[in-house]
């Protein structure tokens, strides 16, 4: 299932590029919900959402999209937590990493890093994903923030050995560092048109609960013991 939902997203990656570079929603969202990157509470802990478009909310509200939804499971499991959306459309793993530093300010616990979409729709080498995530990963590492990595899958168009090169950098890195590995980060959206806006990328707000659930489910163990998926 995974991978036919992953052959889905690197189609529909394939046919419409151009969106994922588009601004993403300017929606106003209430502060409780989720707290833009530039706008730091250092008096509360955090989860950062580090992404591109897939996390920013691209045509959907910010409060739609998934860092929100994950806002709103923390709050009714009763933990005080600041969720701070970190995705920025278009980006890649080189740019999260240049804006890593700007990301982490606060009392940061979690970092969720879901990049690589825009590096596999580029075709840029895996290598490079691995150093960029890597780096992010040490960094966050460096400062005792726990890590969740959300696996991306590449589109088909570059061929297998890429495919299957790029799917790896996420296993061996989850492997190195230890941290928790979300497999596909849209396991059960990607492919399935109901939960896909028209440029079949881009998740639909029921796409987003979807995707806040599968990372509920990998930070939950983190930020409490009493949590349950």
């Amino acid at each position: 299932m995974r991978l036919t939902c992953a052959l889905g997203l690197g189609l529909a990656i394939a046919s419409a590029s151009a969106a994922c570079s588009e601004p993403q929603s300017a929606e106003p969202v209430p502060a409780a919900a989720v707290t833009p990157a530039a706008a730091p509470s250092p008096s509360r802990p955090r989860i950062v959402c580090l992404g591109d478009s897939l996390t920013a909310g691209y045509g959907v509200s910010l409060d739609e999209a998934y860092p929100a939804q994950l806002a709103a499971r923390l709050r009714t499991a009763g933990l005080d937590f600041e969720v701070v959306n970190a995705g920025v459309s278009g980006d890649t793993s080189a740019g999260g990493l240049r804006r890593l530093e700007w990301s982490m300010a606060g009392d940061v616990r979690v970092l969720v890093v879901a990049l690589g979409a825009n590096d596999g729709l580029r075709g840029l080498p895996p290598k490079d994903l691995r150093a960029n995530l890597a780096t992010i990963i040490e960094n966050a590492q460096a400062r005792q923030v726990r890590v969740v990595l959300a696996g991306m899958e590449a589109p088909p168009n570059f061929g297998a050995p890429y495919t299957r090169d790029f799917r790896a950098v996420y296993r061996e890195l989850a492997q190195t560092y230890e941290v928790t590995l979300i497999p596909f980060f849209l396991d059960g959206v990607a492919g399935v048109p109901a939960l896909n806006q028209a440029d079949g990328i881009h998740p639909t707000a029921e796409g987003h609960r979807i995707v806040a659930s599968t990372i509920w489910r990998a930070v939950a163990p983190l930020v409490s013991t009493r949590a349950s998926s």
